[in-house]
């Protein structure tokens, strides 16, 4: 049978959850995978009972059939995985499909992860199965190189899927969006869709919100519905008939392939066959999102134009208070607005210190004074849900820049109390930002920009960096502060041959006590002895901060002909020195 034109003139009814009606069935907590080797006659018993309530392709139990799940080695993995191809087969027989089911593979590279896909799917297309069905993804960075293998290797005599998890309001645990992960899969896929993550309700909610992709078969496998924690034991109800009814409103979206996850047994896939066997396919929804919008560009470095600017943009940065106590921060807000800065940025907790909230400081100095506002977001102590949640938030606020780093790790003495996140990097964070800006924001997108260091040892891994920070959404950058021509040079080497819009960094240290400071507490940066000298040992306030201010002036004039404009982060507040330093 060839699956392609059977979904031209059907829906096809796939098989529901077999893990866990796996564990259901045999009460057991063993990896279902296992039972490929261990119990052959419990996988065929499963994949009958499905065939006989009504579905039309089977998937293998190879969901987590992987190295890293398994824990056993390359060769054990692929005996297992061989094993339940040919129990599959052996129970589809000539009247039903056989897809390889492969999952996600999260805590390894995309490039170890691709390789093992491909390794399995070779196994399943060597047994004559050659649907591979890639499901449950929240991401396509391992799963594009991967389906691009196959593609090139076998083009059309493999029928690939790929559906995706996310939550009711179309969001994967990555930060993605639906829309934008079945539109990224279709350029290889044959069928794209969703599975698990929400109940047939929801799931119809996100196709209808989203424009689906074009000239591709659309899948959907949603929940039972929404898992219940009883007696440290999760279950999802028993609502098949429900479910039934559901997947046929459902299936007016336009969907081809039609089946179940997480808490569908085979009575759920037996109600969803009443309904809907040997129906013909619907004509594809249209998104209930609105017509094109005109997007404008929001964020400090375009001008009423919508383009970028031309002069030389000053960013001085905030810290907020340790207390509650913002009078100081408000003062120095006030003075950079009438100094000529066109952005007030915000660290969030440098240092791994407890400081107020970026995102709610900036929103206040923009509503007393009107000024571009710009609250840097690390990933230290944020989800991907947090993350969303801070961009909303900035959004609703009209804070139209954003800051994405890594951010500073918890202080050693605290980290046996306060535990980071770093779910992910600042390209995560980049992408995230990215994908609300291209759905939710998408006529007033936030403008993000990245941090970039130009003194890390290999220069080409921060070249390689900047640009994938680029191709993540990263707009501008903000350098690390520079010193010396060494530093000037390095930079422009990366401005060049990346083409980032560049701000430089500049601290006009104020004393010889903070240049000691910074030169050997402080990485990444590069204060030499000759700035130091600058520096009298018992010099006054006064003294100190005229060194600064040359500094800083010598600063400008190393990178003038390069920088998009300046960064400013003024040691102790000192944001008074900002005139002198511009000339003004």
């Amino acid at each position: 049978m060839d699956i392609r034109e059977h979904l031209k003139e059907h829906i096809l009814i796939a098989d529901g959850s077999f893990g866990m009606y796996y564990a259901e069935k045999y009460r057991t907590e063993e990896s279902p995978e296992l039972a490929n080797t261990l119990h052959p006659e419990r996988v065929r018993a499963i994949h009958r009972e499905y065939i006989a309530a009504g579905a039309e392709l089977i998937r293998t139990n190879t969901f987590a059939s992987n190295t890293l799940v398994l824990k056993m080695p390359r060769e054990s993995v692929s005996e297992n995985i061989s094993a339940a191809a040919d129990i599959a087969l052996e129970c589809a027989g000539d009247s039903v499909f056989a897809a390889g089911d492969i999952g996600e593979m999260r805590g390894v590279s995309p490039e170890n992860a691709a390789e093992e896909y491909v390794r399995a799917a070779e196994i399943f297309l060597g047994k004559g199965i050659y649907i591979i069905n890639f499901e449950s993804f929240s991401d396509t960075a391992s799963l594009l190189p991967a389906m691009e293998k196959l593609r090139g290797r076998y083009g059309s005599d493999v029928f690939i899927m790929a559906s995706f998890c996310v939550d009711r309001y179309g969001s994967s645990p990555s930060g993605r969006s639906a829309g934008r992960l079945m539109s990224e899969a279709a350029g290889l896929a044959d069928c794209v869709g969703l599975n698990c993550g929400v109940g047939p309700v929801h799931m119809r909610g996100v196709l209808k919100s989203v424009s689906l992709p074009e000239k591709v078969f659309l899948s959907v496998l949603p929940n039972s519905g929404y898992p219940v924690l009883s007696r440290n034991q999760i279950s999802f109800g028993n609502a098949a008939g429900y479910f039934g009814d559901k997947m046929g409103e459902l299936a007016e979206t336009g969907v081809n392939i039609v089946g179940g996850c997480c808490g569908t047994d085979p009575s759920y896939i037996e109600k969803t066959a009443e309904k809907l066997k040997g129906a013909y396919p619907a004509n594809r929804a249209v998104s209930e999102k609105s017509g094109a919008k005109k997007t404008v560009h929001s964020g400090f470095i375009y001008g009423a134009d919508g383009k970028l600017r031309k002069d030389k943009l000053i960013a001085a940065e905030l810290v907020p208070p340790l207390d509650g106590d913002d009078e100081k921060l408000m003062e120095s807000a006030h003075f950079l607005k009438n100094a000529g800065a066109d952005v007030l940025t915000f660290p969030d907790s440098p240092s791994g210190r407890t400081r107020a909230d970026s995102v709610l400081m900036a929103a206040k100095v923009r509503r007393e004074t009107g000024m571009e506002v710009m609250p840097h977001i690390c990933c230290r102590d944020k989800n991907a849900l947090a993350i969303r949640s801070a961009l909303m938030g900035a959004h609703i606020n009209d804070i139209g820049n954003a800051l994405m780093i890594t951010g500073d790790p918890v202080p050693a003495s605290a980290r046996q109390s306060v535990k980071s996140v770093f779910n992910f990097d600042s390209v995560g964070l980049l992408k995230i930002a990215s994908e609300l800006n291209l759905d939710m924001f998408s006529e007033r997108p936030i403008c993000c920009g990245g941090a970039v260091n130009q003194n890390r040892r290999n220069i080409e891994n921060e070249i390689l960096r900047v640009k994938k920070k680029m191709a993540a959404g990263a707009e501008f950058f903000m350098s690390q502060p520079v010193f010396t021509a060494e530093d000037a040079e390095r930079l422009r080497r990366i401005k060049t041959e990346t083409g980032a819009f560049l701000l430089c960094g500049i601290m006009p240290l104020v004393s010889r006590r903070n240049a000691l400071f910074m030169k050997n507490e402080i990485s990444g940066v590069n204060v030499t002895d000759e700035i130091i000298a600058r520096y009298p040992e018992n010099g006054s306030k006064e003294e100190g901060e005229a060194a600064g201010i040359v500094l800083a002036k010598e600063v400008i004039h190393m990178v003038e002909d390069f920088a998009d404009g300046y960064y400013f982060t003024f040691p102790f507040n000192r944001v008074q020195m900002l005139p002198a330093i511009l000339g003004k």
